[in-house]
């Protein structure tokens, strides 16, 4: 089997606050993909509005924007604008929770500190070598059984019998995709984010009834909207269509009834709210149905993973096979 070639990170959209986003030092906005810079190979990415997390293999978490600093000796980083929560290695099978103010630069003392308990087969599991691709667990926690709350307390368990395989937090909502590919969502429903139907709040995860029967592969829950792919490759949207972000015709948009033909594996198309050029297309209008982004195209790129901040966007792309 050939060996995976190793990728590059990339980054576009809003940068007001200097977070890693490129080269575009002194810009607001970056209108198309640059490469990141940091101190090492990128294994990851966790972005909030005001800055940055990079996690590199080497094991060291970057803050960039607003908030800054960096920590040694990481496993994992999840950024919210009131929260910087870093795993870290611990003896045998134990590692440590850590949650930081994004303003202490990750120096001192930890707001709060807890174990986690990773189990055998994720502890046996070796780092991946050094430029390998993105990885991480938050806020889903190592076994499954907990997922991470920016407020106290801080570890949420879960249902036994839910057996999460995913879990995606929006900003008042969240998804989970259990173990047999069905998706659960509670929290804050004002804008159907939920899913269920209605414009009510759920305090208890509760399954879309709409989806059973239809395993899911994937979710991701956007500000006030939800997205799942299925097993086949299906995509199912659902919540706040006020900037076109769930590729359906919005009001605010100019009405375009053009087919969206998609061309081929490892593409990226991105569609939404578009005003700091965080959809990538060389510009900051916004689109109610997805478009691909030529950049990957034209660099001969192959996307294999995306992150989505809330106003920019963080791509991670290898180089493209003859045979692709």
């Amino acid at each position: 089997m050939a060996e995976e070639p190793h990728g590059t990170w990339f980054g576009f959209g809003f940068r007001g606050f200097g977070q890693a986003l490129g080269s575009g030092r002194g810009c607001q906005a970056v209108l198309s993909p640059e490469p990141l810079r940091a101190g090492g190979h990128i294994r990851g990415v966790s972005a909030s509005w005001s800055y940055t997390a990079l996690m590199t293999c080497g094991g060291r978490v970057e803050l960039s924007g607003y908030a800054s600093g960096e920590a040694s000796d990481c496993r994992d980083v999840w950024a919210s604008e009131g929260l910087v929560v870093v795993l870290r290695a611990g003896p045998g099978s134990l590692e440590e929770l850590q949650g930081w103010a994004p303003s202490s630069a990750l120096r001192g003392e930890p707001l709060w500190a807890q174990t986690a308990l990773v189990p055998e087969a994720e502890a046996q599991r070796e780092d991946p070598p050094e430029g390998d691709g993105p990885a991480t667990k938050l806020p889903l926690l190592p076994g499954s059984r907990a997922h991470l709350s920016p407020q106290p307390p801080f570890r949420q368990p879960l249902a036994p019998e839910l057996q999460a395989r995913q879990l995606d937090l929006g900003n008042e909502h969240v998804l989970l995709l259990c173990a047999a590919g069905q998706v659960f969502s509670w929290g804050g429903g004002r804008h159907g984010q939920l899913g269920h139907g209605t414009l009510e709040a759920e305090l208890e995860p509760r399954m879309l009834e709409a989806l059973q029967g239809l395993r899911m592969a994937q979710v991701a829950a956007g500000g006030w909207h939800s997205v799942c792919v299925s097993e086949t490759g299906d995509i199912y949207t659902w919540g706040w269509n006020e900037s076109g972000q769930l590729a359906l015709p919005a009001r605010s948009l100019a009405e375009d009834e053009e087919t969206v033909t998609w061309e081929g594996t490892g593409e990226l198309y991105t569609w939404g709210w578009g005003k700091y050029g965080q959809l990538g297309h060389k510009d900051s209008a916004s689109s109610d149905r997805p478009c691909r982004v030529e950049y990957f195209v034209e660099k001969q790129l192959q996307v294999k993973a995306v992150t989505c901040g809330p106003w920019n966007t963080y791509v991670y792309a290898v180089e493209r096979r003859a045979d692709t």
